[in-house]
């Protein structure tokens, strides 16, 4: 929790106590439904939280944002966001329903009102959000293809609509296609060596109405 609290120094304690939360909640029901690995349980903060909340250090939603996070897994990065943006609604999409199982439990336990889930593939989602976010399911041009058409008209935040994507290692080949995409190094934001070869991708994506 302390790492959170390193990097992100204006929380509210509301805040605080949400994201002090999330490590009984997930240890308690990973012994249940297993979703996150032994290894990365005893390390949540640094592995998954903090990893998630890379996103925030490249943008901050503007209240009112829509974010849809593809393959939310056990919840992230979805749920840190949230955490941290709850003035913003998060759509968290999941085709494996024992993993969403968790996620329920979880936002249920931290009360969060701003998170809805959906058992699903997210080619069957029927709406447009500001930004679509993931941790890596897929190459990208897979990734563009699935989330094609779910993209806002209306720009709100300073960053323009589209995919914000955590990877990692060397994306030169993935990404050559993509010449609009921006790659921010989360070693810029973060000390620990977890973080050496961690990225967020900026995709900008037309709305196609």
């Amino acid at each position: 929790m302390e790492l959170i609290l390193k990097y992100f120094t204006n929380l509210t304690d509301d805040q605080i106590n949400k994201f002090k939360q999330l490590e009984a909640l997930y240890q308690d029901w990973n012994l249940k439904i297993n979703v996150v690995s032994r290894k990365d349980i005893d390390e949540l903060y640094l592995r998954h939280v903090l990893h998630s909340l890379g996103i925030a250090k490249v943008m901050a939603f503007k209240d009112g944002s829509k974010i849809l996070d593809v393959g939310t897994g056990g919840g992230f990065p979805g749920i840190p966001l949230a955490i941290l943006f709850p003035n913003c609604s998060f759509h968290l999409v999941d085709s494996i329903a024992k993993k969403l199982k968790v996620v329920d439990e979880v936002v249920q336990g931290l009360g969060l009102t701003n998170v809805k889930t959906t058992h699903s593939r997210v080619e069957e989602i029927n709406d447009t959000f500001d930004f679509i976010v993931s941790r890596a399911v897929a190459i990208m041009p897979t990734f563009v293809h699935w989330v094609k058409g779910k993209i806002a008209k209306e720009q709100r935040n300073t960053l323009k609509n589209g995919i914000l994507y955590l990877k990692g290692g060397d994306l030169s080949e993935e990404l050559q296609d993509y010449k609009t995409a921006t790659i921010y190094n989360l070693s810029d934001f973060y000390t620990e060596d977890f973080y050496e070869t961690k990225k967020v991708v900026h995709l900008p994506l037309k709305y196609r109405g």
